[in-house]
Formats: structure tokens, C-alpha cells, sequence
């Protein structure tokens, strides 16, 4: 165990620094072209085609990809086999994408996406391709290449779309930015783990797996439309503004989600995977990943949601104030997100089966609740369904499954109370200290600071208690044997 543990710590460090990096440079650019190039319509028809592309993304390689990661032994064996069947089946999916863009547009209430979907989606194929010996990277821990290349590529994305958007193109610049840093991407990657892409076929190799990777596509794409199925109801039925709105929100309130969630989870899956033959070591594994990813996401939850409006218009300008409101509910949401994703990877590591049925029960009932209050109260109502179905109807199904796996519902609450009361005791100082000091850089900052003042005596036990080694938990009697299984796919 200790050199997985060395191996998953430098891992986490290089993920932090690439998350940080990206997440940091990402709202920068954010800003210069809120601000100075686009509006609400334009966001929206960006989102318009984020969402098209996120889905395409779910089932594109239909989950073979992730077997380099779970399966034992040379992987080089069956990569050729893997590689053909993702180009194959992510090619399939943007020939399709392209012939029905014009009517997918109009169905999400923006028929001037067509070219931007037709543009932005040649991502799949890449995708397709890079899938390979990004799989293999993660699959060694190899965090220090992937990050080197994540930032390459953001640096040309960003680059390319300021570029064209100081040129006045429109909305476009977002689709040829994209396109250029994952081309960059896939020739990094390529780099990164030579050997990788040779295209080859075994059908036996095939058969083996699309068993292991088509549950776990089907589970991937209903997360996604799980994210994505708001964006849809605010498209369709208010337009491409308020869908700019909203996605300004939704993406403010993803910055918890994005800072903490994507840093464990380029380590958390292949980590529960290793440990998914003990109960007992899992357990133990599961609740320090928790105490961690809920100590860190809390304040910045707190800061987002107590602080939503002054911190839009300071940040963005005037033009997405009405943005404020749906960010506040949007924060619950971005909380439960990061809590519930490390779970995915826990779950996936050891019952993937399960995963379907539960992902299936929180889109079916998004559906009714986001269509009534998207009639009722627009894009608000939209982010408070959100927030209401997954704090009431789907987080006690996840701490069901979890006590199934040893992970009791009474430890979880043990390592969330602590950060919640500080959460609270900071949401109150906060605002306190931004009705003395008033709006501005210096309201908000003296604000965030006092926060965090008050958050800190809250966690700093905490922390102390996660230094020392972790004692295996008593695991339950209900469990299963270890499955091939792995977490949704990102984009590149």
C-alpha cells in the first residue's frame, strides 16, 4: 500500500495544480469576454452547443476506454482494439450530430447554433482518439504529463477564442477555440503515452468490452442529462438569454465542483479500485476522501451563495445581475454534486450495476419538477428544482447504497458537522461583514476574509484527525465483490 499511497499523493498534487491552473485561467478569460465581447444571447447559444457536445461526449466511445483503466495486466494487449472501437462509434456519432444539427438547434430554442454545433462538436471524434492515452495516463497516475498537456491546451483555446472575439466573429470564436486546444490536446497526449495509438481488432477483446463499458456509458449519459437536462428546459422554453443567464449561474456555481470534485476525481476512481477488494480499507478510504472534498467545498459554497449578487456584478459587470438568484439556489446544488460524485466513483468502483437505477430515478424526477417551475418562476425556478430534487430525493438514496458498501450513514454525518456548522457560523460573518463594508473589491474581500476566519477553528480538527493513519472502518455485512467499472468520461 504504500506505493499506491505515493503514487495517488503526487498524483493529487499535480491534479490540484492542473485544476487551479485551468480553473483560474478559465475564469480570467471568463471575465475579459463577459465584459468586453459577449452578452447573455451569445453565452447562451455557447451553452447551446456545451450541452450538445457534453452529451455526445457520454456515449461517444461507448465506455471501452475506461477498461485501460480497471482491467489487470498489459493493457497494450487490447488498447488497439479499444482505439478502433472509439473512433469507429465517436465518428458515427458526429456524422449523425451533423445531419440533424439544424433540427437539434431549433428544438433548444436556438437555430442560429447549427454551425456552432457543427464546429464544436468535431471534439467527439478527437475525443475519440485521445481517449486511449489519456486512459493510460490516469491509469499510471501519471497526473504531472496530464497537466502539462491540460494547460497547453487551455492556453490555445484561450488564446484563439479572445482572438477571434476581439475580430467581432460572434459566438463562433468559442467553437474554433475549443477545436484548436484539443487538437493540440490530442497530439500532446499522443506524446505523453507513446505507443497508444495503434488501431488493431480482436472481436473477442471487442465483445469483453462493450460488456464492461456500455452500462457505464448508459450510466455516464444520464449524469450528463442529469447536469444538462436544465440547460434544455431554459433553451426551449426561454431562449438563448435567459440561457445565458442561467449558465453563467450554473457555471459560478460549479466552481466548488470543478476546484475540488475534478482534483479528487482524477485520482478517486482508480484509488477506490485498488482498495474495492477490501471492505474494510474501502470504507476507510471513501470517508477520508469525503471529510477532504467537504472541508474544502463548503466555504466556497458558502462564500457564492451568501455573496451571489454583489459578487456577479463585481466580477462580471451589471448585464448578469439577474443571474444572482439562481446562483444562490445553484450552490446547494454544486455541494451535493461534489459530495455525490466522489460517491459515483465509490459505487463504480464496486456495484456499477446500481448506478443506472439511481442516476435513472434523479433525471426522472427532474423532469416534471423543472418544467413546472421553469413556467412558473423561470430561470430561479429552474435552479431551485434543481436544488430541492437533489438535496431531498437523491442524497438519501446515495447514502442507502453507500451503507450497502460499509459506509454508514452515521460516519458521513460524522465528518459533514463540523464543516457545516463552521459553514454557517461563516455564511453569518460573511454577510455581516459586507453590509459594514458595502460592495467592491474591498467589501468582498474583508467579507470572504472574516469567513474564513470564523470557517477555520471549525475544520482545523478536522484536518489534524485525517494526518494520522486511518482506521479501517467495520464494514458492513451486505457487500459484493469487486466489478470492472470506472467514472464518467471528461472532456478534454
Amino acid at each position: 500500500m504504500t506505493e499506491l499511497n505515493r503514487k495517488v499523493a503526487s498524483a493529487a498534487r499535480w491534479s490540484l495544480i492542473n485544476t487551479v491552473v485551468r480553473r483560474v485561467g478559465t475564469f480570467a478569460s471568463g471575465v475579459v469576454l463577459a465584459r468586453l465581447f459577449f452578452g447573455p444571447r451569445e453565452w447562451g447559444l455557447y451553452a447551446v452547443g456545451l450541452l450538445v457536445l457534453a452529451m455526445l461526449l457520454s456515449l461517444n466511445e461507448m465506455g471501452v476506454s475506461l477498461a485501460l483503466v480497471r482491467w489487470e495486466g498489459d493493457i497494450k494487449r487490447f488498447a488497439p482494439t479499444v482505439l478502433t472501437l472509439s473512433t469507429a462509434s465517436s465518428t458515427a456519432f458526429y456524422v449523425l450530430l451533423y445531419v440533424t444539427a439544424p433540427t437539434v438547434a431549433r428544438l433548444l430554442g436556438s437555430p442560429d447554433a447549427t454551425l456552432m454545433l457543427r464546429l464544436l462538436c468535431i471534439s467527439v471524434i478527437i475525443d475519440g482518439i485521445a481517449c486511449v492515452p489519456l486512459a493510460k495516463l490516469n491509469r499510471e497516475f501519471e497526473q504531472f504529463w496530464r497537466t502539462a498537456v491540460d494547460i497547453l491546451n487551455f492556453a490555445v483555446n484561450t488564446a484563439v477564442t479572445i482572438v477571434l472575439a476581439a475580430m467581432h466573429v460572434g459566438a463562433i470564436a468559442f467553437a474554433w477555440g475549443s477545436l484548436a486546444g484539443n487538437i493540440v490536446a490530442l497530439v500532446g497526449f499522443s506524446l505523453a503515452a507513446p505507443g497508444m495509438l495503434r488501431f488493431g481488432w480482436n472481436r473477442q477483446q471487442a465483445k469483453e468490452l462493450y460488456k464492461f463499458g456500455l452500462p457505464l456509458a448508459a450510466a455516464s449519459l444520464l449524469t450528463l442529462g442529469i447536469v444538462n437536462l436544465d440547460s434544455v428546459v431554459v433553451g426551449s422554453i426561454l431562449g438563448p438569454a435567459a440561457l445565458g443567464l442561467y449558465a453563467m449561474a450554473f457555471n459560478m456555481s460549479s466552481w466548488p465542483v470543478r476546484m475540488v470534485s475534478e482534483t479528487a476525481r482524477r485520482v478517486s476512481f482508480a484509488g477506490f479500485s485498488r482498495l474495492a477488494d477490501s471492505p474494510a480499507e474501502f470504507a476507510a478510504g471513501f470517508t477520508r476522501a469525503l471529510s477532504l472534498v467537504v472541508a474544502a467545498s463548503v466555504p466556497m459554497c458558502v462564500l457564492l451563495g451568501v455573496l451571489a449578487d454583489p459578487v456577479i456584478r463585481f466580477v462580471y459587470g451589471d448585464q448578469w445581475g439577474g443571474a444572482a438568484m439562481a446562483l444562490q439556489w445553484l450552490v446547494v446544488l454544486g455541494f451535493v454534486r461534489v459530495t455525490v460524485e466522489l460517491a459515483y466513483d465509490g459505487i463504480a468502483a464496486r456495484k456499477r450495476k446500481t448506478l443506472m437505477l439511481m442516476q435513472g430515478w434523479w433525471l426522472f424526477s427532474l423532469v416534471p419538477v423543472l418544467i413546472w417551475f421553469a413556467h412558473v418562476w423561470g430561470i430561479d425556478g429552474v435552479a431551485a428544482g434543481q436544488a430541492l430534487v437533489a438535496g431531498l430525493l437523491v442524497a438519501p438514496v446515495f447514502l442507502f447504497v453507500l451503507s450497502g458498501l460499509g459506509i454508514r450513514a452515521a460516519g458521513v454525518a460524522r465528518v459533514c458537522v463540523l464543516p457545516f456548522l463552521g459553514g454557517l457560523a461563516m455564511g453569518v460573518a460573511a454577510w455581516a461583514v459586507h453590509r459594514l463594508a458595502g460592495g467592491g473589491f474591498l467589501g468582498l474581500a474583508l467579507a470572504g476574509v472574516a469567513g474564513l476566519a470564523v470557517y477555520l477553528p471549525f475544520v482545523l480538527p478536522l484536518l489534524r484527525s485525517l494526518r494520522a493513519k486511518p482506521q479501517p472502518l467495520e464494514p458492513s455485512p451486505i457487500s459484493e465483490p469487486a466489478v470492472l467499472a470506472t467514472a464518467a468520461p471528461e472532456v478534454l
